[in-house]
């Protein structure tokens, strides 16, 4: 049996919880994981009143020591996006907004040269690709609908309901390639990377040619066609990189 998160929204939030509390890269720092959560909570992925994992829970899960992940904790609490309750029910809890996700990711962006958005691009359509390829070869009947069903409600859904559908559709067609190391490269490479491709996400005429792409590779999954799933995959992150150096252009005048 592949990796799977189940369907629908479940499977799209639980394929976001899996990209915010991915591993960071070795010696990964306190504000690393403060710029993760922060992050996570600017787009709405992680809402207003969750309760965050235990700090020591939280090193593990991003492999650092437990005083990094306290010192995160406290730089996002001195930034007003988390607050501590305590009792038996406490622990640190989302209290920022994810109002003003676009303004974060523009300054983001704006720190980022084409040479370094054209790197990180190039590397996430690689991955991407080589996941859809391998799906349309292992993926069950079931198990495209399944995609198919998350597709479509991401394709009506807006905000941050649309942000974590996406995140969801490309871990779970990582976890149809039944390759485990292939869907933890996709679950960093989300974190990294798919917030800066949800900026061009903002304009209608790129969330229709999105969802239209996805339906596409969900088809091609389906024919057991890996070079078509590859091929859209490709064309797709190539498409939304375009966008995004568009955007980043228009920054810059």
């Amino acid at each position: 049996m592949g990796l799977t998160w189940g369907t629908g929204a479940h499977a799209a939030r639980s394929a976001t919880h899996a990209a915010i509390f991915a591993p960071l890269a070795p010696l990964g720092r306190a504000e690393a994981v403060a710029q993760r959560l922060a992050d996570a909570i600017h787009l709405g992925l992680l809402e207003q009143g969750e309760r965050l994992p235990t700090e020591q829970d939280l090193g593990r899960q991003f492999g650092v020591a437990t005083v990094t992940a306290r010192e995160a904790l406290e730089s996002l609490r001195a930034a007003g996006l988390i607050e501590t309750r305590r009792g038996r029910a406490g622990g640190s809890f989302v209290c920022g907004s994810g109002d003003d996700a676009r303004a974060v990711l523009i300054s983001r962006l704006a720190m980022l040269s084409r040479v370094e958005l054209r790197d990180m691009g190039l590397v996430y359509g690689v991955i991407a690709g080589a996941a859809a390829e391998r799906a349309a070869l292992f993926a069950t009947a079931d198990e495209v609908r399944s995609l198919g069903t998350l597709v479509e409600d991401g394709a009506v859904s807006s905000g941050a309901a649309a942000r974590r559908a996406e995140n969801g559709i490309r871990i779970e067609v990582a976890a149809l390639s039944r390759s485990a190391r292939l869907v933890a490269e996709q679950v960093r490479l989300q974190s990294e990377f798919g917030p800066l491709l949800w900026i061009a996400l903002q304009e209608h005429g790129v969330v229709t040619g999105n969802a239209a792409r996805h339906r596409r590779l969900v088809e091609a999954i389906g024919n057991e066609s890996p070079e078509e799933a590859r091929g859209i995959v490709t064309e797709q992150v190539g498409w939304l990189l375009d966008r995004l150096l568009a955007i980043r252009e228009g920054i810059e005048r």
